[in-house]
C-alpha cells in the first residue's frame, strides 16, 4: 500500500510517499485480490506486527507491517473514455450496510 503526504517546507510544496506491507487473510484476502487494483484508494484498520530473524551470518534482521482486519475499498473514479469500474460488493455473510459505506468489507 502507498501513502502519498503533501506538506511545505521553505514555501514549496514536498511530496511524500511511504509503502507499506499489508498482509490479509482468509476471505478478506480473496476479497482484496479481486478488487484491488494499483491506484484505487483503500482505508485498512489493523494491527501492526513485527518479525525479528537473523540470517546464515547471525545478523539481525526485521520487518513491520500491517495486518488487515478490516479494509474499505474507496469508489473508483471513472476516466474519460475509459469503461465504467466494477463495483466492490459486499462478502455474502456480510450483513447489510447502510448505502453510504456498502463497499466496506470486514471480517
Amino acid at each position: 500500500m502507498a501513502c502519498n503526504r503533501a506538506f511545505k517546507q521553505d514555501d514549496q510544496l514536498q511530496k511524500e510517499v511511504s509503502f507499506f506491507d499489508v498482509s490479509t487473510w482468509t476471505r478478506l484476502a480473496e476479497v482484496c485480490a479481486e478488487y484491488l487494483k494499483k491506484g484505487r484508494g483503500v482505508r485498512v484498520v489493523g494491527r501492526l506486527k513485527q518479525d525479528k530473524w537473523s540470517d546464515t551470518d547471525g545478523k539481525p534482521h526485521s520487518r513491520v507491517y500491517i495486518v488487515a482486519e478490516h479494509v474499505e475499498f474507496k469508489p473508483q473514479v471513472k476516466k474519460e473514455g475509459e469503461p465504467a469500474a466494477e463495483e466492490a460488493k459486499p462478502a455474502e455473510d456480510a450483513e447489510e450496510e447502510p448505502e453510504e459505506t456498502k463497499e466496506a468489507v470486514s471480517f
